[in-house]
């Protein structure tokens, strides 16, 4: 039998304790994040991050990413320089092979589902 699994309170989810984020550029950026999920074949992923202020480059090369902020601030820089900021209740779509800029402007938690190829 093949169960469903729920999770409640995403803002309250532990963590854990958060971690230098190795792709900050600007800002002493902390992250921390919890994997709630992963398909048996371990191409999906479901999780919660959190970071703090700062920027940091990203890159989609294996996967692609959608987020659900639950709370906090971002601008998203795309390599073209278009810009978009995000806030709680917004989803966004990081397709494979993007790559560009997250400017958190405050603490920002998110909803992730990766998806790898």
């Amino acid at each position: 039998m093949i169960d469903f699994k729920t999770f409640a309170h995403l803002a309250h989810i532990d963590l854990g304790d958060p971690q230098l984020k190795p792709t900050s550029v600007e800002g002493d950026q902390l992250e921390a994040a919890n994997t709630l999920w992963t398909s048996d074949d371990g191409k999906i992923e479901v999780g919660v991050w959190e970071c703090s202020q700062g920027r940091f480059t990203a890159r989609r090369d294996t996967n692609s990413e959608i987020c659900h902020i639950v709370s906090g601030r971002v601008t998203l820089h795309g390599p073209d320089g278009a810009a978009k900021d995000v806030g709680p209740g917004e989803l966004l779509v990081l397709p494979l092979g993007w790559e560009g800029e997250w400017t958190i402007h405050e603490k920002t938690r998110k909803l992730y589902i990766l998806h790898s190829v």
